[in-house]
């Protein structure tokens, strides 16, 4: 696991719980599975820029909002 995966991971959780929701919530409105959702919360997940687009839409974030902090 990377920095920058925990990193990413560490900025999902809190705008995932910022809004509510639970990890199986949020897999369900971006369409992917909560394990997946889970992983990447605990920065075991290299994460594809289709599932950043898909999480931002279902967090309503820009995808910029969950990776400006890396930078």
């Amino acid at each position: 696991m990377s920095y920058w995966q925990k990193m990413f991971g560490k900025k999902l959780r809190e705008l995932r719980k910022a809004r509510g929701l639970t990890q199986g919530e949020l897999a369900d409105l971006a369409a992917i599975h909560k394990n997946y959702v889970s992983d990447c919360e605990n920065g075991r997940r290299n994460i594809s820029l289709e599932n950043i687009l898909a999480l931002s839409r279902a967090l309503k974030v820009k995808p910029g909002e969950l990776l400006d902090h890396l930078v």
